[in-house]
């Protein structure tokens, strides 16, 4: 689809990735898969971030059947899976905020195996493209304060930080982010 190939790159238990990248929309039956890739993730890159407890607690209250298929018929939120020979290795998902010209970018998530290979910006690029088509000229997100190697991917890709921002998650928790924003349309 874009030119990338990864014939070296091994996935999930020794499996290869071979085939080109490929971006699709999910749909309620990936919401399962979707969660379970979520929890590989964020074990494999939260640890140092912010504690285990926080990271259990996070993927219960984020990822459950019940949220995924709320945010996707009730707020709005759209889902895309990223395929490497036709095997789920990351995904991202947008949704409205109260500008009807700017979108957030929710998630953006990618199998530690394949960071560092342009992939996550593919993914990006896919997002703010689906973003303009819906009519918006500016993305948002927000990114954890110490995870250093999202702030310096989003950076690479024409995000600025603008806020900082501790929000209370409850069970003791924090989320401890930078809002970051990119324009992207003309206006």
């Amino acid at each position: 689809m874009h030119g990338i190939a990864f014939e070296s790159d091994k996935g999930p238990l020794g499996t290869r990735f071979t085939d080109f990248p490929n971006i699709v929309p999910a749909a309620a039956a990936d919401l399962p898969a979707l969660a379970e890739l979520a929890g590989v993730i964020w074990r494999a890159c939260y640890p140092g971030i912010i504690t285990q407890a926080q990271i259990d607690y996070m993927l219960a209250r984020m990822y459950a059947p019940d949220v995924l298929r709320d945010e996707i018929l009730a707020q709005g939120i759209r889902y895309y899976r990223l395929l490497m020979g036709g095997r789920f290795a990351g995904f991202a998902s947008i949704g409205p905020t109260d500008a009807a010209t700017v979108m957030k970018l929710h998630k953006l998530y990618l199998l530690p195996e394949l960071h560092g290979r342009r992939l996550g910006s593919l993914l990006l690029r896919h997002c703010e493209a689906e973003a303009s088509k819906l009519g918006a000229r500016r993305l948002i997100l927000a990114v954890n304060k110490r995870n250093s190697r999202a702030l310096a991917a989003y950076q690479r890709n024409g995000f600025a930080i603008i806020e900082s921002v501790v929000t209370d998650i409850g069970g003791g928790f924090v989320m401890d982010d930078f809002v970051m924003v990119k324009d992207f349309g003309r206006g």
